[in-house]
């Protein structure tokens, strides 16, 4: 098949000389858990085919250690370590003989998370677990020697190539940078001895593999840290790789304990390709760029615009394994996009969970969760157009039932029609197009504007139902909660109430930190425009300070509004928020000015404002809005009529549990047990 007219340089073959991938699109190098589990080799073999099938012209593992000091995950230091490996190379190419599987060689340094974890001296990450063994020179050689011991076992083991990954905090950036190198030997002090180290990794490697196996070089191009790397010393470092023998260098753009988030939803689309582009006009090799570029129309443009030869996209691949097979047919609307969310994927590797995604809950269970056709196909009503509704319909009938889905609503979304209002959460509008482009493929009957009872179900005679019918707010029981200053937060995102100059939120869940979000915004959401986002978080992305953002202001829009976020528990406001995103908006807000209160109980509304206990002491807050964000409670109503008519229903998403709204939870559920 021809590459589309659209999507020329996306589609185009890329000549390595010794070697060719077949498009620019390559899956980038997550950690996804299945590296550590009993039944490895086949699970991931299964995970990488499932992309292979879908269109990739390369995939990159996740990271497997070289040694035991590098991390607590998949170790490849002997032969029968490499077992494993050469089944899923085998698998790779089998499936497709003209796609690259290259092995991520990671090495975590201070982050290892291990007592035996090293790093050039002994200071401790933010992040770290443990303060690491500072190493000797003859621990040093061990290192080098190990990295490359790594990757001719992998080269021995099958795959194509190696990614050697020298950013993010891992060991061999902690040599590049001076906070983390205290050294006064040849591995520290000038530049010229703090980046010797990772000279040294790609020579020996190199010289390892030899010259006609992929290798490549992932560089902190701006790694978002005060005192990080300059841009001079970027620059030598990627010219001084490329001379070692890299074929390709690979750009990131964090170390993990930055306070700047990069792939996170509130990120611009493609908002650091721009530093790829310009250290992409020094160098020979070809390079990668990557962060939030989750559609094809953005990779184009990155593509035709210079910034980069080869496009990385990870997280979208776990969304959707078919998105570059769905580009390449014009199926682009069929994509199930990566809205950013890491709520299954980085929050569940960051907590020892097996990766997976919010909106494919397939992701990571390949070989256990699936969809194969019905032999007999069913009559089913689903009742609720939210998210666990949408996936439970869109499944069943894609395995050949005969689905009718109601709503009430003018439009299908249910609660996802709040979440898309949030500023820097407007990529769920991609997840709403997703799955009206589904029940448009899968033949489903549409019914909007429809409120059923349980009559009218019975009456119809369907095989099965499936309530989906959501959450209702929950009204706290106190004295003036029908004040006119108190106001629901349905009511506070889709305008239908006034928001006064002062707020008090009751309430500081996800819920309450996304309505404080929309009523202290003001200008452009940064998610959409990469000036704002980047004066928001003190990224200078023209003059390249050290990091990008050491000495930059930080310019913060907001409405004016003075904001209270108050919560009943005496934790940490904000602590339930999701653990690689929930800082963000913490500091999102505190740098707005809204006030974080804990352990307050709630007493009464009256015209001075909100009355409370904090801490066993009586405070007032004289406020002119009261946006309740107390919980949910499930909507059971119709399940309750259904039940005493003898109509047998079953209950999933916020309808079977509304404890916290939780649309990974939901869409998990309802594919689960739409595939039963």
């Amino acid at each position: 098949m021809n590459a589309p007219a659209k999507y020329p340089h996306l589609f185009a073959p890329l000549d390595l000389g010794f070697t060719t991938i077949k498009n620019r699109v390559l899956m980038g190098s997550m950690h996804t858990g299945l590296e550590d589990v009993a039944d490895a080799g086949p699970r991931l073999a299964a995970y990488f085919v499932e992309r292979v099938r879908g269109g990739v012209g390369m995939i990159i593992t996740g990271g497997i250690c070289p040694n035991r000091e590098a991390g607590r995950g998949a170790v490849l230091a002997t032969p029968e370590d490499a077992v494993m490996h050469a089944g899923i190379t085998k698998a790779v190419h089998e499936a497709d003989p003209d796609v690259k599987i290259v092995m991520q060689i990671l090495h975590s340094g201070p982050l290892a998370g291990t007592p035996e974890c090293v790093a050039p001296s002994a200071i401790k990450s933010r992040i770290g677990a443990f303060v690491p063994r500072e190493m000797d020179e003859e621990l040093i050689e061990k290192q080098i020697a190990d990295f490359a011991t790594c990757a001719r076992l992998a080269k021995e083991a099958g795959y194509d190539g190696v990614e050697i990954i020298g950013s993010a905090g891992y060991l061999i950036s902690a040599f590049l940078v001076e906070k983390t190198n205290q050294r006064n030997d040849r591995w520290g002090g000038s530049w010229e001895n703090r980046m010797r180290f990772a000279v040294e990794v790609v020579r020996r490697v190199r010289a390892t593999v030899g010259r006609e196996f992929i290798l490549i070089f992932r560089i902190s191009a701006m790694d978002m840290l005060e005192g990080g790397l300059a841009w001079e010393e970027v620059l030598s470092l990627a010219k001084a790789i490329e001379a070692e023998g890299a074929d390709i260098i690979s750009t990131h753009f964090c170390w993990h304990e930055a306070f700047v988030p990069t792939i996170a939803t509130m990120v611009p689309r493609a908002a650091f390709a721009q530093v790829t582009g310009r250290l992409r006009k020094h160098l020979r090799v070809p390079m990668i760029t990557s962060n939030r570029i989750n559609m094809p129309s953005v990779a184009e443009e990155v593509l035709a615009r210079g910034d980069a030869d080869l496009i990385s996209m990870a997280r979208p691949m776990l969304a959707d394994p078919d998105l570059v097979k769905k580009a390449l047919e014009g199926r682009e609307d069929e994509i199930n996009t990566c809205i950013g969310c890491n709520q299954a994927c980085l929050d569940h590797t960051f907590t020892g969970q097996i990766t997976s995604c919010l909106v494919n809950a397939r992701a990571c269970r390949e070989t256990e969760l699936n969809f194969p056709k019905v032999t007999k196909a069913e009559r089913i009503a689903v009742v609720g157009a939210g998210p666990a509704g949408l996936a439970y319909a869109t499944i069943a009938a894609e395995r050949g039932h005969k689905v009718t889905l109601f709503d009430a609503a003018d439009e299908i979304g249910g609660q996802f029609n709040l979440a898309k209002r949030i500023p820097g959460k407007e990529e769920f509008y991609e997840t709403l197009r997703y799955f009206a482009r589904m029940i448009e493929v899968h033949g489903i009957d549409l019914r909007l504007r429809t409120r059923v009872d349980a009559a009218m179900l019975k009456a119809a005679g369907f095989d099965r139902v499936i309530l989906a019918t959501g959450i209702e707010p929950r009204t706290p029981e106190i004295e003036g909660i029908t004040h006119p200053k108190a106001i629901s937060y349905i009511d506070a995102i889709l305008g239908r109430k006034p928001v006064g100059k002062r707020v008090a939120i009751m309430g500081a869940g996800g819920i309450g930190f996304d309505v404080a979000e929309l009523i202290t915004h003001a200008g452009p959401s940064g998610a959409l425009d990469i000036p704002t986002f980047a004066a928001e978080w003190g990224i200078d992305f023209t003059n390249h300070p050290r990091g990008g953002v050491t000495g930059v202001e930080k310019r913060v829009q907001t409405s004016g509004r003075d904001v209270t976020l108050l919560q009943r528990r005496t934790t940490s406001v904000g602590k339930s928020l999701g653990r690689t995103t929930g800082w963000t908006h913490r500091l999102s807000l505190q740098r707005r000015d809204v006030k974080m209160v804990n352990g307050v109980d709630y007493l009464r509304i009256d015209d001075a404002g909100l009355h409370a206990l904090v801490n066993g002491e009586p405070m007032l807050f004289e406020v002119d809005t009261i946006i309740i964000c107390a919980g949910q409670e499930p909507s059971r109503v119709l399940h309750d009529e259904l039940v005493s008519q003898g109509v047998a229903a079953t209950l999933i998403g916020g309808a079977f549990e509304a404890m916290e709204l939780d649309a990974k939870r939901a869409i998990k559920q309802a594919s689960e047990l739409a595939a039963a």
